[in-house]
């Protein structure tokens, strides 16, 4: 049998996930259940450290990554020791190269496939799908991510709420970073603005989850427990399917994630459509669209890629195929009144060619008027998947 996962959610760094669930694993082991931490990162905050006094903790296994020792969580140690219950840290933490797998998620996928129970811990800005949303939101891009069905999937979410102004405190008193990056931080991510702006997401996106996971219709909740959420999904929207239109650009992942984000909310299936024109790839593109198969392999959504020379015809007869509702594109170039006079525009093609399906175009939000560059992304090309 499978253990039960719980995931502490924050917006950000400081706000007591880690000493929230030590706190919850301590008052488990108090009722008498066998409580280890598999992995802990205190950051070196005394009030962390005092709260994992008196669990016991596997040892960490000492890995040589180009030349330096690095101490990593020993999974095959925690499913042999088999406790009733594991404590793990950061769970979009990326391993070195030469173990099991490359992201602790996927560690605790073994730890619960061996029938343990883990809490673990994640902020909002490491979910995969919000990866462009947080970078426009504070102009810093998060490197390392976690696909949204691992929080989907958790048998409770538990949101560890603080207010910008009551982390920021924390921050000054030196309870969040060393004093050496304090100046640094204030200066950069922990700006009330940013903090304020993740908040937010972080609120929603419990609320997302506890709506997904509402019982629908008579009958008793699967999965229940006292103050646990619902874990029945909600059925899907009915005959609703997306497709985004893609290109193997950098540019095109943001238009994956905000349709899987939109496809999330309407509780249905995403395809991802390339329409490949007919020539060979270069090595960019090769690149570009092995990189689009990863992200929709971490998303869940379905990558296509069609080849023909006319790309309205391609996408009618697969949207005709897949049942799609939805077509979704990236901001079209600018186009010269010249251009524009001597053909219609791909949004308009596309409407006079998909009688009764919408067509959305996903905005880069980073190019509205005021809105700060984000340092980390690459600047779209083309139409992001329209031509």
């Amino acid at each position: 049998m499978s253990g039960r996962l719980k995931v502490f959610l924050g917006m950000a760094a400081g706000v007591g996930k880690t000493y929230r669930m030590l706190q919850e694993g301590q008052a488990e082991a108090e009722t008498g259940r066998d409580v280890v931490i598999g992995y802990l990162e205190s950051h070196g905050r005394a009030e962390t450290v005092a709260q994992a006094a008196g669990l016991e903790v596997v040892p960490r296994r000492r890995v040589d990554h180009r030349g330096a020792l690095l101490e990593e969580m020993d999974v095959a140690a925690i499913v042999a020791r088999a406790p009733e219950l594991c404590l793990i840290d950061e769970l979009a933490h990326s391993n070195p190269p030469g173990l099991e797998h490359a992201k602790r998620y996927e560690d605790v996928a073994d730890v619960l496939a061996a029938g343990i129970d883990v809490y673990s811990t994640v902020n909002v800005q490491h979910l995969e799908s919000l990866n462009d949303q947080v970078a426009e939101l504070t102009t810093t891009r998060v490197r390392e991510t976690v696909p949204d069905e691992v929080l989907g999937d958790a048998d409770e979410l538990v949101l560890i709420d603080l207010t910008p102004e009551a982390l920021i405190e924390r921050l000054r008193a030196g309870k969040v970073y060393p004093a050496e990056r304090i100046e640094s931080a204030l200066n950069n991510f922990f700006k009330v603005e940013h903090l304020s702006a993740l908040r937010e997401v972080a609120l929603r996106q419990v609320a997302e989850e506890v709506e997904a996971r509402r019982v629908v219709g008579p009958g008793p909740p699967q999965r229940r427990d006292e103050e646990r959420l619902f874990a029945t999904a909600a059925p899907a929207a009915i005959g609703e399917r997306l497709l985004a239109l893609v290109e193997p650009t950098p540019a095109s992942q943001r238009v994956v994630r905000r349709a899987w984000r939109s496809a999330q909310r309407l509780g249905t299936d995403l395809d991802l459509l390339w329409v490949q024109p007919p020539r060979e790839l270069d090595d960019g593109e090769a690149a570009q669209l092995e990189a689009l198969r990863r992200l929709a392999v971490v998303l869940g959504a379905h990558l296509l890629v069609e080849q023909g020379d006319d790309l309205v015809a391609t996408v009618r007869r697969v949207a005709r195929e897949r049942g799609t509702t939805y077509v979704l594109i990236g901001e079209p170039s600018h186009r010269t009144a010249l251009q524009r006079l001597l053909r219609p525009s791909l949004p308009s093609r596309l409407l006079a060619a998909l009688p009764g399906i919408d067509v959305r175009i996903v905005a880069d939000r980073t190019r509205r008027e005021g809105a700060e560059p984000d340092a980390g992304a690459s600047p779209p090309r083309g139409e992001g998947g329209a031509r």
